[in-house]
């Protein structure tokens, strides 16, 4: 007898998915040796279906003419250039003119009883949530995405993993959770953050049950080391970690667990995109279910391989909300589709290198964030911690970093002159520098409690 709507195993064919987005470690197997005439097979064919798809939805419809884009004119990736980028501004605009859910959206709540759905937030901190609808199928290829780089980053099936980003209204713990319970058979640990379980009692969790992993940002992670510490243990002897694929300090956090670290990327509205192989020379693209390109940040025009711009994503796989051009403003480099050591044919790109749209112009120079914090740490007495503020004093712009120091408060004058002229040096203009003790940043980092670490204020 029909009860009236689908469950979310009616609302997949297992089979179909399994054949299109191979899991780990078949995927490794052979989708990750395809030769590139394979690659580009794939990727026309699922291009031409997600943009007659996204042409359904009025957000891409409306933009699509007036930009003079026909979806049944692209033939392939090399027309991608015709279809008009779109930022988080413009998802912004959608939201506010057809609240709540904007009009960006290929399903709603009235279609939940066909479609099995999960809503996700991004995007609070600077202005309202940016909700995103996941339909059944979604969520089952972004957690089998997910399986393949943590598998890649040396998560094995059966594996005991403390699951400890923050499972709130934001993506990240929930496609963690699914990818390993679903796909990787692995024992998850929902400790959370820090605030739900104590850094004490996490530590306590992982050296009792022997996690081969925990997933949390890079800094957490060296905060438990540190909570093992003292609470008499060692890192590296009592804390079993093998895999580390968290966010960070690669040659901190190798030396400190030692294991393999591995970058990867990936983000809320589309789930995990790239990953490191053990070559460590760039991130593959998981190109079954994604185009990604270097745009301009400012023009929003393609760039040639080799230079950082803007990265442009194309997911080839969602059915509930689109992303065909998205602009997320993240920084990163393409490079020319080669083989590399590891057997693999896919395009790699550079690991996250900023945001775009955090660029402060300080006296005719552009600054970005993240370079201000990669030089100070480059210091001598710095610790691994930095926050960076743009202000207005007088009549322009200014900007200050703060960083932790594990020094006597005596030297910190002289760290920071240290810190600032460094960063005159290689970057042309003054930048002025404060010293702190180490957990000063927290409140601004929201470490332990944010999806993502917080390393930038627009305070002017």
């Amino acid at each position: 007898m029909s009860v009236g709507f689908r469950r979310p195993f009616e609302a997949v064919d297992y089979q179909e998915l399994v054949r299109a987005f191979p899991p780990p470690p078949e995927y490794f197997e052979r989708a990750w040796l395809a030769p590139p005439e394979e690659i580009e097979r794939v990727q026309r064919s699922r291009l031409r279906e997600r943009a007659m798809a996204a042409a359904q939805v009025p957000f891409f419809a409306r933009r699509w003419s007036a930009a003079g884009f026909d979806p049944r004119t692209l033939t392939g990736v090399h027309d991608l250039e015709r279809v008009p980028p779109y930022t988080v501004h413009d998802i912004r605009d959608s939201i506010e003119a057809h609240p709540p859910w904007g009009d960006y959206q290929a399903v709603t709540p009235a279609d939940a009883l066909r479609e099995p759905l999960r809503v996700y937030m991004s995007g609070g901190t600077t202005g309202k949530s940016r909700p995103t609808f996941y339909t059944q199928w979604d969520r089952e290829v972004g957690a089998v995405l997910t399986a393949r780089a943590l598998y890649l980053q040396g998560i094995r099936p059966g594996d005991v993993v403390l699951n400890s980003w923050a499972y709130g209204t934001h993506n990240g713990a929930f496609a963690f959770d699914e990818a390993l319970h679903r796909w990787l058979n692995c024992v998850v640990l929902t400790t959370g953050t820090g605030n739900v379980t104590s850094s004490e009692r996490q530590v306590e969790l992982a050296i009792e049950y022997g996690a081969t992993a925990i997933l949390t940002t890079g800094d957490y992670l060296l905060r438990l080391a540190e909570v093992a510490r003292d609470l008499g243990y060692d890192p590296k002897r009592d804390l079993t970690i093998r895999a580390l694929p968290n966010i960070g300090d690669r040659e901190l956090l190798e030396s400190t667990f030692d294991a393999e670290c591995f970058h990867s990327y990936g983000f809320h509205e589309v789930q995990w995109v790239s990953v490191e192989c053990p070559a460590h020379d760039g991130l593959h693209i998981f190109e079954d279910a994604f185009v990604v390109q270097i745009v301009d940040p400012e023009t929003g025009e393609l760039l040639p391989d080799g230079e950082q711009g803007a990265l442009c994503v194309t997911e080839l796989y969602k059915t509930g909300s689109p992303q065909f051009r998205y602009n997320i403003m993240d920084l990163s480099t393409l490079y020319p589709r080669e083989r590399c050591e590891c057997g693999s044919w896919l395009r790699k790109m550079a690991p996250f290198a900023g945001r775009a749209d955090n660029m402060v112009k300080l006296r005719g120079v552009n600054v970005w964030p993240e370079a201000v914090g990669e030089i100070a740490l480059a210091v001598p007495g710095v610790a691994q911690d930095w926050f960076v503020r743009a202000v207005r004093q007088g009549r322009r712009d200014e900007m200050i970093v703060s960083v932790t120091s594990d020094a006597d408060p005596g030297a910190y004058d002289p760290l920071a002159t240290a810190v600032e002229a460094r960063l005159a040096e290689r970057l042309g203009v003054k930048i002025r520098a404060e010293v702190v003790a180490p957990g000063a940043l927290d409140a601004w980092t929201e470490v332990g409690t944010a999806p993502k670490l917080k390393r930038f204020r627009d305070d002017r």
